[in-house]
């Protein structure tokens, strides 16, 4: 009989490797591998309950709010409330950071910034959907956080990952020691450790992003894609374009198999569109933990400066070569945007 580890078991196991272990990273992480499995059995009923839908109000972002959005949102919330190891949260749903000010709360180290759930608007044709969080440990010494506590590079994390709710719900997670995935098993209610030591290969045939707006991506963006739609046997392309308008399944599916993730600057967003602090950070951390690359075409995601909760970024994604590859074009033929991107961290 094969012994199965769950995920409670395994962060236990670890806990050595984390930063000040004293256990409360360790349950931090409990607590929202709790909270993915109330948002995941939501998710795979949402069809037939009046959870589809708009909610009637809009996000910081200006985007419509889901009704399943509004959900995540609040169980992810009271779960880092309920824990007590969390003192602020940042959420892409909540325009302010979110103090946890009670007795406990007050003086926790650390600080989660999430994307409750990422790719919401596919819910209704019923395609993988995911949440992405990201754990700092707090810069003040006491009393209740503040922004700046949240307003770290990204080379400050001590732990991201990310839930994928798909025909299996994974959570996928690094503190910095390799990137490690658990499959939940619904009929004991566990993420059980399915995936040890996860790596992206150095190279694959496939690149995904929206190429219904390519007249409004960079020149070097335009260039890069014709690289890889020309037959070359050498290099093996053309490549295959595999686009499912969710990062998280975007990614998931390119670490197992080999990719990169493209989302550019456009003339609608000159500044990038993913969020940087809940989105692209987490993302890149565990992408290079598992060996790939990550940056916003001409420098590394991690460094990049955060001045605000809600800031935005390009970012290219996935296997090592070929983002190196797709930079290349960036830096050839778009070299005007480094200047763009540079004032926006100024």
């Amino acid at each position: 009989m094969t012994n199965v580890m769950t995920l409670g078991q395994f962060i236990i196991e670890r806990q050595a490797e984390f930063p000040y272990a004293k256990g409360e990273l360790s349950r931090l992480l409990r607590d929202i591998g709790i909270a993915a499995k109330i948002v995941n059995r939501e998710v795979n009923k949402a069809g037939l309950v009046d959870i589809l839908g708009e909610a009637g109000t809009m996000n910081v972002q200006g985007e419509a709010v889901k009704k399943l959005d509004v959900y995540a949102n609040e169980q992810f919330i009271s779960a880092l409330k309920s824990g007590g190891e969390c003192c602020l949260i940042a959420s892409e749903e909540n325009e302010d950071v979110i103090q946890i000010d009670g007795e406990v709360s007050r003086n926790a180290r650390y600080v989660v910034a999430i994307d409750p759930l990422d790719g919401s608007s596919n819910i209704d044709v019923n395609v993988a959907v995911g949440t992405i969080f990201s754990i700092y440990r707090r810069k003040t010494e006491s009393g209740p956080c503040t922004k700046i506590d949240v307003l770290q590079k990204g080379t400050e994390q001590v732990a991201a990952g990310y839930i994928i709710y798909g025909s299996s719900t994974m959570l996928v997670y690094t503190t910095g020691h390799g990137v490690n995935g658990f499959t939940l098993d619904p009929s004991i209610g566990e993420f059980c450790f399915s995936h040890p030591n996860m790596v992206f290969p150095k190279t694959g045939k496939m690149y995904s992003l929206n190429e219904g707006n390519y007249v409004h991506f960079p020149e070097g963006v335009k260039k890069y894609l014709k690289y890889c739609q020309a037959e070359d046997k050498e290099t093996n392309r053309p490549y295959t374009s595999r686009y499912i308008g969710s990062m998280v399944a975007d990614i998931h599916r390119n670490m197992i198999k080999g990719g990169i993730f493209i989302y550019p600057t456009t003339a609608s967003s000159p500044k990038g569109k993913l969020r940087l602090v809940y989105e692209c950070n987490p993302l890149a951390f565990i992408v290079e933990q598992a060996g790939g690359r990550a940056t916003n075409g001409f420098k590394r995601i991690m460094d990049l400066q955060v001045n605000e909760v809600h800031q935005r970024t390009p970012i290219f994604i996935g296997s090592e070569e070929m983002v190196k590859k797709a930079e290349e074009f960036m830096k050839e033929f778009s070299p005007e945007l480094k200047e763009v991107l540079e004032a926006v961290e100024a």
